[in-house]
């Protein structure tokens, strides 16, 4: 396998942290990734960050509830998948 890193940043307009790691979960595991890991956190007064290990590298997200928008980030070694996640979370970014 040839060292190569497939990035995508991108805004949403979903804060909900329940609605988030649904929305998430469902995404990667449709997208073909494997979930090795999860952490998140909770803010206070508002506030969620969300990072999950995969098998092809990491997606991480933080919120921020007073702006109504979350910033999503995906590192990938899988051309494939990465795009597959890409065509899911491109129906639901913001500018």
């Amino acid at each position: 396998m040839k060292a190569r890193i497939w990035n995508h940043r991108s805004w949403i307009g979903e804060t909900g942290q329940r609605e988030l790691r649904e929305r998430f979960d469902a995404m990667l595991s449709q997208a073909g990734f494997s979930v090795v890991g999860f952490s998140d956190a909770r803010f206070q007064p508002h506030g969620y960050t969300a990072v999950w290990l995969l098998g092809e590298s990491h997606f991480a997200l933080h919120s921020f509830p007073e702006e109504r928008r979350t910033y999503c980030e995906l590192s990938s070694c899988n051309r494939e998948k990465f795009v597959a996640m890409i065509e899911l979370i491109s129906a639901h970014e913001i500018t």
